[in-house]
C-alpha cells in the first residue's frame, strides 16, 4: 500500500474533510471474511481431490465429491459466520442492558468507573471532573463510553448477513478453481491432479499476497505462509486417502 503524500494528508485533515469523514457510517471490512472463505473453499475442494487421487478413485468421483463438499461446506461456513456475528451482537446488547441497569441503580458507582477509566488515560483534577460530567450528562453517550472503555465492545459496522454472504461467495468462487481440471475432457487423472495442484497452489499464494498488499505488509511472507498451510492440509488429505485405501 503506497504511503500518501503529506499534502494529501493535510487536505484529508482539514476541519470540513474530517467532519465529512466522521459523519460517514462505518462499515466493517468484509476482506477477512472473504479471505477466510476463499482459503477454506480452496482447501476443502483440493483436499477432496487429493484424497480421491490418493485413494485411486476416478476423476468423476473426485468431481462429484468436490462439488458436493463445495456447496455443503460453503453453506455451513456461511451459516456459522452468520451465527457468530449474531452471537457477537447479542453479547453487545446484553452488556448494554447491564450498563443501563447499573446506571439506573448505582449512578455514582458508574461515574466512579468513568472517573477511573479516564484517570488512567492521564486526566486529573478539574479537567477529569469536567470530562466525567460531560460524558455522564447524556445517558446514551455514557453507555457507549462504558461499552468501549470497560468492555471493549462496539456494534458499529457489524453485519452478520454481509459477512456470511462474503464468506459464501468467496468460498464458492475460489473453491471451484481446483475442480476445473476435472471438468475438462481429454486429460488423464495424473494430469488433472497436477493441474488442480498448480491452481490450488497459485490460489493459496495469491490470497496470501493480496491480503498482505491490502494491509501494507510483506506480500511474499504471507503468501508463502498461506501456501504452506494450504498444501499441508491437502497433503494430509492425500495421505489419509492413500492410507485408508491401503487398509
Amino acid at each position: 500500500m503506497p504511503t500518501p503524500s503529506r499534502e494529501r494528508l493535510l487536505g484529508d485533515h482539514q476541519p470540513t474533510a474530517v467532519h465529512d469523514r466522521l459523519a460517514t457510517p462505518v462499515r466493517a471490512s468484509t476482506l477477512p471474511d472473504a479471505v477466510l472463505g476463499g482459503i477454506d473453499g480452496c482447501v476443502t475442494t483440493f483436499a477432496v481431490v487429493s484424497g480421491a487421487f490418493g485413494a485411486g478413485f476416478s476423476p468423476q468421483v473426485a468431481l462429484v465429491l468436490g462439488f458436493a463438499n463445495l456447496l455443503a461446506d460453503g453453506f455451513s461456513m456461511a451459516v456459522s459466520n452468520y451465527e457468530a456475528g449474531q452471537a457477537q451482537l447479542a453479547q453487545i446488547a446484553s452488556a448494554e442492558r447491564t450498563e443501563r441497569q447499573h446506571i439506573d441503580l448505582v449512578p455514582e458507582g458508574e461515574r466512579e468507573e468513568v472517573r477511573q477509566l479516564f484517570r488512567a488515560k492521564g486526566f486529573e483534577g478539574e479537567l477529569l471532573e469536567q470530562v466525567v460530567e460531560v460524558l455522564c450528562n447524556d445517558k446514551d453517550v455514557w453507555v457507549a463510553t462504558m461499552m468501549r472503555e470497560e468492555y471493549g465492545l462496539s456494534s458499529v459496522g457489524l453485519s452478520p448477513l454481509r459477512s456470511a454472504l462474503a464468506t459464501f461467495a468467496a468460498f464458492l468462487a475460489v473453491g471451484t478453481l481446483p475442480l476445473l481440471p476435472y471438468a475438462l475432457p481429454g486429460l488423464g487423472s495424473t494430469a488433472q491432479f497436477l493441474a488442480s495442484l498448480g491452481l490450488a497452489g497459485a490460489v493459496f499464494l495469491g490470497i496470501g499476497m493480496l491480503k498482505s498488499a491490502v494491509y501494507g505488509l510483506p506480500a511474499w511472507c504471507s503468501g508463502l505462509r498461506t501456501l504452506f498451510m494450504g498444501t499441508t492440509a491437502a497433503g494430509l488429505a492425500f495421505a489419509t486417502g492413500h492410507f485408508v485405501q491401503g487398509l
